[in-house]
């Protein structure tokens, strides 16, 4: 195939997503019942999970992404544990279309550090003294939906009020 002239046209470069850095911002665990809340309970705790996503510009190409997760386990009306961690990550994107940047910081960058964020808070609760809390995979697309719907209605009704 050519570009008219009898020369074949310069391929686009390739998209590329780098990881720069990982780190924990922020890890907290509480065992506020401790230790009448190690011992052996007569039903399973009532496991709460929040999730979120943020991130930051650092400059044209390079992003902070920061994954939010915030647990809390109850039982009988009692914590048993809670935690907090931040893990965020620093990534390079190039040769990525601007309509698609968004989508990708928020669904790909998070994919990459959630095992990472997983593996931290497993260890932090297995070492509060509980098994280790395996968290279940995120849909980071439909958790992205959500948060771009919200972000909608909330715009729609200020524009509206």
């Amino acid at each position: 195939m050519t570009n008219g002239n009898g020369t074949p046209p310069e391929a686009a470069p390739a998209p590329q997503l780098n990881v720069l850095a990982q780190y924990t911002k922020d890890l907290s665990f509480e065992n506020p019942n401790a230790p009448s809340s190690l011992q052996q309970q007569g039903q399973p705790p009532q496991i709460n999970i929040q999730i979120n996503v943020g991130a930051n510009n650092l400059s044209e190409q390079e992003f902070e992404v920061t994954l939010s997760v915030e647990g809390k386990a109850e039982t009988a009306g009692k914590v048993m544990f809670s935690f907090e961690l931040a893990y965020a990550g620093v990534f390079r994107i190039v040769n990525v279309p601007k309509e698609n940047l968004h989508p990708l910081v928020m669904i790909e960058c998070p994919r990459l550090l959630f095992p990472f964020a997983r593996e931290i808070i497993a260890t932090a609760v297995r070492d509060g003294g509980f098994p280790p809390l395996m968290l279940d995979p995120v849909d980071f697309v439909g958790l992205y939906r959500q948060n771009m719907e919200r972000q909608m209605a909330a715009g729609g009704q200020a524009g509206q009020a």
